[in-house]
């Protein structure tokens, strides 16, 4: 009988202690008595009423979830249209798998939210995210699809699929989507993959052209600025040139202005001199002869102009 005491004693210290919960650090809890949520204990020791009057959930608060959606290229799935593959606008399918990231949200209500919905979270959000991608994919034709969907898809996820989960009050954001798994049908990838490579080319063509493009423009560029620079060059120094010839040109008629003040005759006798080395000049170069022998009687000198036969 005493034994028996000992053990329902014991049974009842045991069903007291359910009461006694510990909580990480990293985690939350909501306590629901009868259904109603009572407390929302942080990290640390937590002592409430036993199990069915006391219900204790604890909440993960930095733990990321995953929920991937869309084609699975491991499954064998018989049916005309496989999970995950899509119509695009222009009428080719595509099979698209996306994954999308979510977390518990900040605020009080988001916890409670979460730990009522907890067992809905993953379908509410796999179904909203199959819809963006679905309108998404339905909207392009299926080139731009399989050339921006890795670089669209994930932000355009994790804005919609936010805005579509809020009347649901899960209490979880999304942080972050990826897109896993974008390729046509195994029937046509060959054929998809050789207009890939074939558009890569262009591409790769056309970016080859533009920049030949640039670097013959900077080329033309360059020898433009080059000739510029020497002509601006050889226009000043044809310039400076020029005025020092005019000033050299003013002071000698200076020179000379007061030279013919002085005397009348200065200037015959400079004409006759420059005149002179202009002769000495030509006869050197063969042009004229001067026929010093056929002086005539009236003492005139007679210029002959020698023929071109005769030049030198």
């Amino acid at each position: 009988m005493r034994t028996l005491r000992y053990v329902l004693l014991f049974l009842f210290v045991a069903y007291l202690l359910t009461g006694v919960a510990q909580i990480g650090p990293e985690e939350r809890a909501v306590v629901r008595r009868f259904g109603k949520v009572v407390a929302k204990p942080g990290p640390g020791l937590w002592i409430g009423l036993p199990w069915g009057i006391d219900r204790l959930d604890r909440v993960p608060t930095a733990t990321v979830r995953r929920v991937t959606v869309g084609y699975q290229p491991e499954a064998i799935d018989d049916s005309p249209m496989p999970a995950g593959q899509l119509l695009t606008g222009d009428q080719n399918l595509v099979n698209v798998q996306v994954a999308v990231d979510y977390a518990l949200a900040e605020g009080e209500t988001a916890l409670e939210h979460y730990v009522m919905q907890r067992d809905h979270i993953d379908g509410v959000i796999a179904r909203e995210a199959e819809a963006v991608v679905a309108e998404w994919v339905a909207g392009r034709t299926v080139d731009d699809v399989l050339l921006a969907g890795n670089a669209e898809l994930p932000s355009r996820l994790v804005r919609q699929v936010q805005k579509r989960i809020e009347p649901y009050r899960l209490g979880v954001r999304i942080t972050q989507a990826s897109v896993a798994y974008l390729t046509p049908p195994e029937e046509v990838r060959s054929a998809f993959e050789e207009v890939n490579r074939a558009q890569t080319n262009i591409r790769t063509q056309e970016y080859r052209a533009r920049q030949e493009e640039q670097s013959r423009l900077r080329a033309a560029s360059a020898e433009t600025f080059r000739l510029e620079q020497e002509a601006r060059a050889a226009a000043d120094t044809k310039l400076t040139q020029a005025r020092a010839e005019a000033e050299a040109f003013g002071k000698r008629l200076e020179s000379y202005r007061r030279l013919k003040e002085q005397n009348p005759d200065v200037l015959i006798a400079i004409w006759w001199d420059e005149m002179g080395k202009v002769l000495l000049n030509l006869k050197a170069r063969g042009r004229i002869d001067l026929l010093d022998n056929h002086i005539g009687a009236d003492g005139l000198d007679i210029t002959q102009v020698v023929p071109p036969g005769k030049r030198r």
